[in-house]
């Protein structure tokens, strides 16, 4: 029987190394990190580009292992200290950032913000699941109220430990920012918004538009102590609720 010719639909980013991931089913790490190596592929700069990657469950995975490109490992929130210094020292390299929310809104809030300020033509992307989950699962600065961590047993209160930060919002209202948006990674239309908020943040760099900013609302079932389809549930009943998604700036 003659054999049928097959169409190849989809396959592995060249940006993406082949091997296992090693997070925990449902967690959202593994998608955006995909979505990443997709939009670099797209774009064509995966010779030039170069990752720093925070502290966090997904730190040594990708800066060594997954990605198939030049990627640092930076200290604890000072991911875009460094990337500002590959940037200023070779302007020609793509440089972006992927961290968490407790590296970025809490050890690295100072970073964070004073790149920001100053306009550095970099790319940062935030994974922001609202708990430290490489040290067990306690509260982050964007932790929501009423959330129950580690370190907030009896859910966050406002009176005790503040309100949540929203840094995409801090962000966009600073003039210099040229691009700001929150997307989610939790279901296939979220998906496909932000691998296209991702791929206009590259952009930006490579135009020289200035800094951009992506906050990827993801899931983290674990340190939720939920299921993978109950993470899902749980950003929309929650996350969602409390961080609007879409374009919070984008300067022409």
């Amino acid at each position: 029987m003659e054999q049928e010719a097959m169409e190849t639909l989809y396959e592995r980013p060249r940006s993406l190394n082949d091997l296992d991931t090693i997070w925990c089913p449902g967690c959202g790490h593994g998608v955006t990190t995909r979505l990443i190596a997709e939009v670099i592929d797209e774009l064509g700069i995966r010779e030039t580009v170069i990752g720093v990657i925070g502290v966090g469950c997904y730190s040594t995975a990708m800066y060594d292992k997954y990605f198939n490109f030049d990627a640092y490992l930076a200290l604890h929130g000072r991911a875009p200290a460094v990337a500002t210094g590959i940037k200023r020292m070779q302007p020609d390299k793509i440089a972006f950032t992927y961290q968490g929310d407790g590296d970025l809104a809490a050890e690295g809030f100072a970073e964070i913000i004073h790149t920001a300020a100053r306009g550095e033509n970099i790319t940062v992307i935030m994974a922001n699941n609202a708990v430290f989950a490489e040290t067990g699962g306690h509260m982050t600065p964007t932790s929501v109220i009423g959330q129950r961590t580690q370190t907030s047993p009896a859910g966050r209160d406002p009176k005790v430990h503040g309100q949540p930060l929203h840094v995409a919002e801090m962000l966009a209202a600073l003039p210099i920012t040229a691009y700001v948006s929150r997307v989610s990674a939790h279901n296939p239309n979220h998906v496909d918004f932000a691998k296209m908020s991702i791929k206009k943040a590259f952009e930006n760099q490579i135009n020289g538009a200035g800094f951009s900013y992506v906050e990827i609302i993801s899931t983290c079932p674990s340190n939720w102590r939920t299921t993978p389809m109950g993470a899902i549930d749980w950003v929309e009943r929650e996350m969602l609720m409390n961080y609007s998604l879409g374009e919070l700036k984008r300067r022409m």
